[in-house]
């Protein structure tokens, strides 16, 4: 799993218009290819009765995905700028429909470039770029009369925390990042003298600065 990487928060979409043609703007995240097609999907039956609706998505650690659509424009001048957009912007598991309402100006190859360009900009604006990072769950078990400590010097280090269960000892949950684990748990096992329980639970994303 990657430390951190950039996508879109949820859906969102936003409408510009050039030269008299509408162009309407959608981004969402999507964690898989069927997901991806199933939203293209369902803003062509949206718009089922508009010019073109084109589009692209990228999804994968790696970038393994990458599709586009001109879907009746020119080649290479829809689709791909879409897609250059979000390739350009860093972002991953995106993807991006781009609907066009013809206004009866012709907007030329390097026209429809730029406007779906501004399209797919204006739908990621929409959707809202953030970057998740990965955390590693810490599970840190302890008598009671550690606790006071514990939450002070995890309160002066801002560590993320989660709930805290209250049972015969008390269990702390710790979220590093999870490229920080290992110097965590040292920390934690040296504050403690030894005497906390230290394991480790899932690894999660948390959106960087929330």
């Amino acid at each position: 799993m990657l430390d951190r990487y950039k996508t879109v928060r949820a859906f969102g979409s936003k409408e510009i218009v050039i030269k008299k043609s509408r162009f309407i703007g959608y981004g969402r995240p999507v964690a898989t290819e069927d997901e991806a097609i199933r939203f293209i999907d369902e803003i062509k039956k949206l718009h089922w009765n508009a010019t073109h609706n084109c589009s692209a998505y990228m999804i994968g650690e790696r970038d393994e995905i990458q599709k586009q659509s001109d879907d009746g424009e020119p080649s290479g001048t829809a689709g791909k700028p879409i897609l250059e957009v979000i390739k350009n912007q860093g972002l991953k598991n995106v993807a991006i429909v781009v609907t066009r309402y013809f206004g009866g100006i012709m907007l030329g190859a390097g026209g429809l470039v730029r406007a779906y360009t501004d399209g797919a900009v204006a739908a990621i604006e929409a959707a809202e770029s953030i970057t998740k990072v990965l955390h590693q769950e810490v599970f840190v078990e302890v008598e009671y009369t550690w606790l006071g400590k514990l939450e002070n010097e995890l309160r002066n280090r801002g560590m993320r925390m989660g709930e805290t269960q209250f049972t015969d000892k008390v269990v702390l949950l710790c979220l590093p990042e999870a490229k920080d684990t290992d110097a965590f748990v040292a920390w934690m096992t040296d504050l403690t003298q030894g005497q906390g329980l230290v394991t480790n639970g899932e690894q999660v994303y948390f959106i960087e600065g929330e």
